[in-house]
C-alpha cells in the first residue's frame, strides 16, 4: 500500500462517508468516521450562528483531536491502511468562516497547538460539488438540523478549502470534481475514483474533471 493515512475532506454533502467508508471496506482499511452528530452545539448553531460558533467550533476541535489522537496511534496490523472522512484542518477552516476575527484568533492559538501533536495524511482526496449539488444530497439525507443551511455557508466553507488547498506545497492533495459522477449509486464512476485515489501521486495539487 502506497499509503499509511488517507483522509477524504469537502463540504457538507460532497459524499466524505460514504466514499471513504466504500474504500474502508474493500480493502480492509481502519476506518475514522467524523462523530458530528453527538455535538449538542450544532442544531443550535444552524438556528443562531452569531451566538453558537464559538462553542460549536471549540467542541468539533476537542472531540476531532481526542477521536485523531486515539485512532492514529499504533498501526493496526490486520488492517492496510487508516481512511478517514475528515481531518483536523477542517476545524480551521470552518472557523475561518464562522467566527469574528478575535474569537478566531483566540481559537486560532489552540488549533496550532493541537495541529503540531498530530500525523499529516499521506494523501489528501477534496471531493468537489457545486453548491446545488450539495444542497441536493443534504434534503436526500435528511437531517433536520442541516435543511436550513444556506447557499452563501456553503460556498463560504468551498472557498475556505480552496484557500487552504492552493497554500499547500509539501501534500499530497487530489482535488476531485465529481459534478458528473455517482460513485454512490454507480460502480463505474466508483471505479474511476478508486483508480486515481489508489495511484501514486507525487507531491502536490493534482486536479481531476471527469
Amino acid at each position: 500500500m502506497k499509503y499509511n493515512f488517507i483522509a477524504i475532506e469537502g463540504n457538507i454533502g460532497a459524499g466524505k462517508t460514504s466514499l471513504a467508508s466504500r474504500i474502508a471496506n474493500i480493502f480492509n482499511a481502519k476506518l475514522i468516521l467524523e462523530q458530528f452528530e453527538e455535538n449538542a452545539f450544532l442544531p443550535k448553531f444552524y438556528k443562531d450562528p452569531d451566538k453558537y460558533a464559538f462553542p460549536l467550533e471549540m467542541s468539533f476541535l476537542a472531540s476531532r483531536f481526542q477521536q485523531l489522537k486515539d485512532q492514529l496511534g499504533p498501526r493496526d496490523l490486520f488492517k492496510t491502511f487508516t481512511i478517514s472522512d475528515y481531518f483536523i484542518i477542517k476545524s480551521l477552516i470552518f472557523a475561518r468562516k464562522t467566527l469574528g476575527e478575535d474569537e478566531f484568533n483566540l481559537y486560532t492559538r489552540f488549533f496550532n497547538i493541537i495541529y503540531q501533536q498530530l500525523p499529516k495524511p499521506d494523501l489528501l482526496v477534496f471531493l468537489h460539488l457545486d453548491t446545488p449539488q450539495l444542497q441536493q444530497n443534504i434534503k436526500i439525507r435528511g437531517r433536520s438540523y442541516e435543511q436550513e443551511i444556506q447557499d452563501d455557508y456553503l460556498n463560504k466553507i468551498r472557498d475556505g478549502y480552496f484557500e487552504f488547498i492552493r497554500q499547500q506545497s509539501n501534500m499530497r492533495i487530489l482535488v476531485l470534481d465529481t459534478n458528473n459522477l455517482d460513485f454512490v449509486h454507480n460502480e463505474k464512476d466508483y471505479r474511476k475514483l478508486e483508480e486515481i485515489i489508489m495511484d501514486d501521486h507525487p507531491v502536490g495539487i493534482h486536479r481531476y474533471t471527469f
